[in-house]
């Protein structure tokens, strides 16, 4: 076996060296979980969430808002209540890939009761206090998707500067010290990364042509120290981009619920896929990146191609080379495969796997959907692992596995229980971008739990072909595509019937009609929970609390409220020191972060965005 140095990532040539021991013990620890608890039932519903933050420090006299890389210094103090005394521990923190960000979760999970979504604000709330008392009064904690000037020139603190030509990122516009300082395998990944691809990253995300932008607009990436390779690779009208940071340094909300069993499980992994991109559009809360205002309103582009580590050839644009195969996706993207019965149906895109693999996992009992699913995670490499994880016992640990599916980013994750754990087989849903306040963040994750809840009690069948959700996802993260998009979705979610075409089962709808509903041709998604909300024995506190967040997504839906996307680009184009060109300047970036921090600490009111609900005032 290779020698490697212990307590530390692999480099990427280690990593490649043990890189099939890593997937054929990955494999044999997937087959352990499953055979140890395929059979486990009855699991009592649970969920939690998973809140991504940035760090800013603002300057008011200098009237500037810079990313704070100071996620090292603050994790440990974040920690300390946790390691003392976990049982009372109100939230749990942990690391991120920037150095800027930080994530934290509830102490505990939810429980099955509607009367749990009570809690969940005043938790949030109280998260952002526990980090808040820990920064200077410069600094702030703010739940915002992308910097809007993340990569510009004067965006962080401590100065730091790119190194083009050497270095991590080996970036023209992101310093090495913008990687998480606290977790050597975060530095790890964007290494691995580039050296699997063979070649820099590419992201190119299109600007928001506005009255004095540039036609076409190119910008000289050669005068800031690229080759002209990089130039070419930087689309017209675009803003380019050229580090994993632009794509993980994004905030996300996320939500992780417990399925009854592995049925069950599968079931709602699949029937929640086709709300991933509705949640996309509804959430949609990222409309600038490095400077410039873009013509989308999501992270979506940026999170998937910052981590695509495929070869020219895997991409399709060379010959495959010797142990390449033709690749769909990178490492981040949309569900490609449906895990139940009923969703095979409905599995219409190519699926890549190693034959061997599949044949492992179906000789040792998993069947063929699951089996499929896994062998297709294992067609990626590993990029980030401890030595220590490596050599491990398959009955006891799943580090192996856990180093390829931790490192997939899929928009939902299908989790095996963990080795040695009394925790169950769970669903995470992931598109979400994170929203300004706890009161929308709340209400983000309840609607998705309120969903899976609807779903199950109803027997609803959401379902469509895979290749349709897949075109939702581009179609959701565009402009205003709340308002001026349709997405596929299925006629009739109460039929499991197989005796029609395929499609005939869906159609293209609005988000409101999703949503709210169309009297004569949708029931709507709202009026599905108002239905289930009557059946079930439900305090007044709680109807009012699920009421209002209800209203949030209803509102949006029906363009009576605006999403978070939507209200910051219309702070930005009607700021004094706008010049129609889609620069966002650092004036128009510090005005717009402070009123962001008013707003999510209740001392400024936004009815654009929540009408006339008022949020809880934070000191």
């Amino acid at each position: 076996m290779p020698q490697v140095a212990a307590e530390a990532s692999l480099s990427w040539e280690e990593t490649k060296e043990v890189s099939e021991y890593i997937k054929h013990h990955g494999i044999l620890q997937f087959i352990n979980l499953y055979k140890k608890y395929k059979d486990r039932r009855d699991d009592e519903f649970k969920w939690g969430d998973e809140i991504e933050y940035m760090i800013v420090k603002f300057d008011d006299e200098e009237k500037t808002a810079k990313t704070l890389f100071d996620s090292h210094n603050l994790m440990p103090k974040l920690n300390r209540k946790e390691l003392v005394d976990p049982e009372t521990a109100n939230c749990l923190w942990s690391y991120e890939y920037s150095s800027y960000q930080i994530e934290s979760k509830p102490g505990k999970p939810y429980g099955g009761s509607l009367a749990e979504f009570n809690k969940v604000e005043s938790n949030m709330l109280s998260r952002r206090i526990e980090a808040r008392e820990l920064l200077k009064p410069d600094e702030r904690l703010l739940t915002i998707t992308s910097f809007p000037r993340l990569g510009c020139s004067n965006f962080c603190y401590p100065a730091a500067k790119p190194t083009p030509e050497e270095g991590i990122n080996a970036s023209l516009f992101l310093p090495d010290e913008a990687i998480c300082q606290g977790l050597d395998r975060m530095r790890a990944i964007p290494i691995s990364v580039k050296l699997r691809r063979n070649e820099g990253l590419s992201i190119n995300i299109p600007i928001y042509r506005d009255k004095n932008v540039a036609k076409p607009l190119k910008e000289d990436l050669v005068a800031l120290g690229s080759d002209q390779k990089c130039q070419r690779e930087a689309k017209d009208n675009h803003i380019y981009m050229d580090a994993v940071g632009f794509g993980l340094g994004c905030c996300c909300v996320q939500t992780t619920l417990l399925g009854r069993d592995i049925t069950q499980a599968r079931e709602l992994y699949d029937q929640l896929t086709p709300f991933t991109a509705v949640m996309v559009a509804l959430t949609a809360a990222a409309p600038a990146f490095r400077g410039y205002l873009a013509d989308v309103d999501s992270r979506w582009i940026a999170t998937t191609d910052s981590v695509d580590d495929r070869t020219r050839g895997e991409r399709g644009l060379e010959p495959l080379k010797d142990g390449e195969r033709l690749t769909r996706n990178g490492r981040n993207g949309s569900v490609e495969w449906y895990l139940s019965d009923e969703g095979q149906r409905y599995n219409d895109l190519p699926l890549e796997y190693d034959d061997g693999l599949l044949k492992v996992l179906m000789d040792n009992g998993v069947d063929k959907a699951l089996a499929q699913h896994v062998a297709h995670l294992f067609t990626k490499d590993p990029i980030t692992i401890l030595s220590t994880q490596i050599y491990v016992d398959d009955e006891k640990c799943s580090d192996c596995f856990d180093s390829i599916q931790g490192t997939t980013w899929r928009s939902i994750r299908f989790k095996p229980p963990p080795a040695n754990s009394d925790i169950g087989w769970r669903v995470e849903f992931r598109p979400m971008d994170i929203q300004i306040t706890d009161f929308e963040n709340a209400a983000a994750v309840c609607f998705i739990i309120l969903l899976a809840k609807v779903i199950v009690h109803f027997n609803l069948n959401t379902l469509i072909p895979l290749s349709k959700v897949e075109e939702n996802m581009m179609r959701a993260q565009k402009r205003d595509a709340v308002n001026k998009e349709k997405l596929w979705f299925r006629k009739d979610t109460t039929s499991h019937a197989t005796d029609q075409p395929i499609d005939q089962e869906y159609g293209e709808f609005s988000l409101n009609e999703i949503i709210n509903g169309k009297q004569g041709h949708f029931i709507g998604i709202i009026p599905l929970i108002n239905s289930y909300i009557d059946s079930c024995n439900v305090d007044t506190e709680t109807r009012n609390t699920i009421q209002r967040f209800l209203d949030l997504f209803g509102g949006r839906a029906s363009g009576k409220l605006l999403t978070d996307a939507a209200w910051m680009r219309k702070q930005i184009i009607n700021h004094p020191d706008y010049k129609e060109d889609a620069v966002v300047s650092e004036r128009i970036n510090y005005d717009l972060l402070k009123s962001i921090d008013l707003i999510a600490h209740g001392h400024q009111p936004c009815p654009d965005l929540f009408g006339s609900h008022l949020l809880p005032k934070i000191p």
